[in-house]
């Protein structure tokens, strides 16, 4: 705990546990997996003298040793991923739109959540291999989604992404404006009417390359000024969801998830997004 403490107060400790991770290590697992080593022995062995089946004796040759998760819980509720899929979720479900449409959020937690009531076409830079039915997956560089028309998505979802557009972590071009020209896509594709769920890391405005951005609420806000913000909502650092909050009344914080509900009006802008910049 008082590792994990200091970690957080000193960045230069902080880099330096990412800088293991780089190498494959995870300096903590490895700290809590030496201390819980003389139980896994001793456990073994007590195992072994009161087994009577001998086709389920434990064997060296087998073991397959997990040493970190005596003192863990069953489950995380809580946390931006947690929460930004339940969000966005629901509130599709509420609205059943005839289809929907996502770009590269989380397939085990959002994607999986829309599956259970409707079918979902995904559109990812990486490759996913899937037969499941209600999935439609779109392999293709989402920055400028030039095979989807203007106006003709009723229903848009991109959580947790735009922030690693042109920053190369996922074979892309570094690009410094394509998570913006992203956005510029985003808006362009959503029908009048429709609805997009977007989020993204909120907090002190930065680049933790080659990982993703920090944004503020308000950059988002002028990145989408075809929309209108229906709701917001965000997930603390706490790792609590606040609900229909005020974007411009966030508590500072260095890294929080916005959760942007946008809108586009009925009535159609005829200029170009050139015309509000």
């Amino acid at each position: 705990m008082l590792l994990n403490r200091s970690i957080r107060n000193f960045p230069a400790l902080k880099l330096l546990k990412r800088l293991y991770r780089m190498l494959g290590f995870n300096p903590m697992e490895g700290l809590q997996n030496l201390a819980g080593l003389p139980r896994f022995v001793s456990e073994f062995r007590a195992y072994n003298r009161m087994n009577q089946r001998v086709s389920l004796t434990a064997q060296l040759r087998f073991m397959f040793p997990i040493l970190s998760e005596r003192k863990a819980s069953a489950g995380t509720i809580g946390g931006a991923y947690f929460h930004q899929d339940l969000w966005a979720a629901r509130r599709i479900f509420r609205k059943r739109p005839s289809i929907h449409v996502d770009i590269g959020s989380r397939i085990d937690g959002f994607v999986a959540h829309i599956l259970t009531f409707m079918d979902i076409t995904l559109i990812d830079i990486r490759s996913v291999e899937s037969n499941l039915k209600g999935l439609t997956f779109v392999q293709d560089d989402a920055t400028l989604l030039k095979t989807i028309a203007n106006d003709s998505v009723e229903s848009l979802s991109s959580l947790h992404v735009a922030e690693h557009f042109g920053l190369g972590r996922y074979g892309d071009p570094i690009d410094p404006e394509a998570c913006f020209t992203f956005m510029d896509s985003l808006q362009r594709i959503l029908s009048p009417g429709g609805t997009l769920y977007f989020s993204v890391p909120i907090g002190m405005e930065r680049v933790e390359f080659n990982a993703h951005r920090v944004f503020s609420p308000s950059t988002i806000l002028r990145a989408f000024p075809l929309l209108e913000v229906r709701s917001f909502s965000f997930v603390g650092e706490d790792g609590c969801i606040y609900e229909d909050s005020d974007p411009s009344q966030v508590p500072p914080s260095l890294y929080s998830c916005g959760l942007f509900e946008l809108m586009k009006p009925l009535k159609r802008f005829e200029g170009s997004l050139d015309d509000f910049r």
